[in-house]
């Protein structure tokens, strides 16, 4: 690597002669020497290599400020030296050929309970540039509690960084089942029991899935109690809020108001406004947030850079018609006037969000009948001989739901929302997906998040800049969720680097196609290990457990 002309390499030099020192490294390179940094007082350099050291990138650092050319040394899974570093012995050089150096990504909503362990390599997650995602959220965490979740990811090892919340859903079932009642005393003391033990195992905050059973039968004040027991242990309230549609002003605020009784950060997941007759109402939800945060209360957003969401059919039905689980819902559906109301009750909320057919309502996964992965509800009514009316589409979803239900992905936002939501400085990035094993038809944000905000959004749009979004995936994210030691390049903090081409970093999945990486990243390195390399996955599992300290 050159060395940078005299005029800007002495400044740079300071920094690193001070990077070097609290490392105990050699300073060598452009003018500089061993003998000079130890007169500054720097200690013997250590003997041993290097375990990496990543030369010529441009580096990002995670602050927001503007990329700088240089030079990443690690060491032992820890970053020990930022800058121009010259010619330092090391077991492995990465030549980042001026490609962007940043932090690992962190993705701030995952649901990874369901199969991390079954494939820990979490391909589409580190291939997308992603080295930690925080888990538990929309209500569900892992079953069993957290403790013995922690160790299993730490025995058998995964490709990825993991912390979680403790779930909402999972907690009131665990007391309650999936009773449609407010909690009695006991059962409420029991509930925020729970959540302290989550805490004190590790748990980041609470989270809540309001749209989900049992958590949608919960009101208000349980939700202020179990997030208090949270905010005793420095915890943070995630909430998936009960409406994102025509009800999203008075969802927004219960999650607000919650924050503020229980006296904690609110974060709100997969902040969006859903169906055509709330297109354009992102101006008015931001400004809620506006107003909170000069108000006083720690809010912040997360979203992901799509117009899709992505769920199970059974939220298309009625709050009373899911009490009780799957048993209770497939006898209200076998009884004939029952099934009638639901069907009346699901194409009134639809017209009431203007919507004509469910067109927008794709399967992505069907267990019973895997050919209908990738149609949507209208195609397959007809496919089946229905009419095209909202009435026949209804009946073929409740089939679906009988039928062991599905897995959707629904076409609902605008994209003119997602860009503005997208240009607030405090919003984060979370893909709301989960480890794929390459089956039916999933949501491609699983695979392709990171890379679409900075294809698309940043390189394309410019709604932001390159380095405004990495602060977004990076340190914002572990400011939020209080990962002291990660987010930033910074001498001392763990060793969670990607490099990318911001030149050609684009998403490849589809909707039609979801099972692809993402393009563009060179290099990622998980806790200092070298994970994956010209975008090939090499199979390593350095990730660990983070457990809130």
């Amino acid at each position: 690597m050159p060395c940078p002309p005299s005029r800007s390499s002495r400044p740079r030099q300071l920094i690193v002669a001070l990077s070097v020192a609290l490392a105990g490294l050699p300073l060598g390179g452009c003018g500089a020497s061993p003998t000079s940094t130890k007169t500054a007082g720097a200690p013997q350099a250590a003997a041993e290599p290097l375990d990496l050291l990543i030369r010529g990138g441009r580096i990002i650092d995670g602050s927001g400020n503007s990329w700088m050319r240089g030079d990443v040394a690690v060491r032992a899974g820890r970053i020990v030296a930022v800058g121009v570093l010259g010619d330092m012995p090391a077991k492995r050089v990465i030549d980042a050929h001026d490609h962007i150096v940043a932090p690992g990504f962190i993705d701030t909503h995952g649901h990874l309970e369901g199969n991390l362990l079954e494939k820990p390599t979490a391909d589409n997650y580190v291939q997308d540039g992603v080295t930690t995602v925080i888990t538990g959220n929309c209500g569900a965490s892992a079953e069993g509690g957290l403790k013995s979740y922690f160790a299993r990811i730490d025995q058998e090892g995964t490709s990825i960084n993991v912390a979680s919340l403790v779930g909402h859903n999972t907690v009131r079932r665990q007391v309650m089942g999936l009773a449609n009642r407010a909690a009695t005393p006991a059962e409420q003391q029991r509930m925020e029991a729970l959540v302290e033990q989550a805490m004190d195992e590790g748990a980041v905050g609470f989270s809540t899935g309001l749209i989900y059973s049992p958590g949608i039968f919960s009101d208000t004040p349980e939700v202020v109690g179990l997030a208090r027991a949270a905010a005793r242990h420095h915890g943070l309230y995630a909430s998936h809020i009960r409406d994102e549609g025509n009800e999203v002003v008075g969802a927004i605020n219960e999650a607000l108001d919650i924050g503020r009784q229980a006296q904690l950060p609110v974060q709100i997941s997969h902040f969006k406004v859903s169906a055509p007759a709330n297109w354009g109402r992102s101006r008015e939800t931001l400004a809620l947030i506006e107003q909170a945060r000069a108000d006083g209360l720690d809010v912040t957003i997360d979203q992901y850079p799509y117009t899709a969401s992505s769920t199970s059919l059974q939220v298309m039905l009625p709050d009373w018609a899911v009490e009780g689980g799957q048993a209770e819902i497939a006898k209200r559906l076998a009884d004939g006037p029952t099934r009638a109301r639901i069907k009346a009750e699901i194409v009134d909320g639809s017209r009431s969000k203007k919507r004509t057919s469910f067109s927008y309502a794709v399967v992505a996964r069907y267990a019973a009948d895997p050919t209908l992965n990738g149609r949507n509800i209208s195609e397959i009514t007809v496919q089946r001989g229905g009419p095209a009316t909202m009435e026949a589409e209804v009946e073929t979803m409740l089939q679906l739901i009988s039928g062991g239900g599905a897995q959707m992905t629904f076409h609902g936002m605008s994209e003119d929302d997602v860009r503005r939501i997208m240009a607030y400085p405090f919003s984060m990035v979370g893909a709301d997906g989960g480890v794929q094993d390459g089956s039916g038809m999933p949501h491609p944000r699983s695979y392709g998040t990171n890379a679409r905000v900075l294809g698309k959004y940043v390189r394309e749009e410019q709604v932001m800049r390159l380095e405004e979004a990495v602060r977004r995936m990076s340190s914002l994210a572990a400011q939020r969720f209080k990962l002291q030691d990660r987010g930033l390049l910074r001498v001392g903090y763990a060793a969670d680097i990607v490099i990318f081409d911001d030149r050609t970093v684009h998403d490849r999945a589809t909707f039609e196609n979801p099972h692809q990486m993402s393009a563009g990243f060179d290099a990622v390195i998980v806790n200092g290990v070298l994970t994956v390399e010209n975008g090939k996955h090499l199979g390593a599992r350095a990730g660990k457990a983070l457990r809130s300290s």
